[in-house]
């Protein structure tokens, strides 16, 4: 009984790990480079204000601020799933649920509409 307790905890922590490393490599500001529409064409002046002023900043205490497809002041977010589940969340709370591919240097999110690739600056 006590080893299975203690082989439970073992995995727990291990998992907790995981998580921990990717969501430490997710903290950072995140230049958008790529964008990718899923529902047709974007118009070149909507793709230029994205690829010019697109670029997220994560914080280690669950913040983010930065310009996707609108500013997010004062959002929040949570990263899991081993890291492939972000979700963003707009000052108002709305959630941006998205799948996500976290890299040393590069970020890929994808969302229903979209996919945007960002480096890290």
């Amino acid at each position: 009984m006590k080893k299975s307790k203690l082989f439970i905890f073992g995995i727990l922590v291990s998992a907790l790990l995981m998580i921990s490393c990717k969501r430490n490599e997710l903290v950072n500001s995140w230049k958008i480079t790529a964008i990718e529409s899923k529902k047709g064409p974007i118009s070149d002046s909507i793709k230029h204000v994205i690829l010019t002023e697109g670029n997220l900043t994560f914080t280690e205490d669950g913040k983010v601020t930065g310009y996707l497809q609108q500013p997010i002041t004062d959002g929040t977010y949570a990263l899991t799933k081993q890291g492939k589940s972000l979700v963003i969340k707009d000052e108002t709370g709305t959630p941006y649920p998205c799948v996500s591919t976290i890299t040393e240097d590069q970020l890929i999110i994808e969302g229903d509409d979209y996919k945007f690739t960002l480096k890290k600056i």
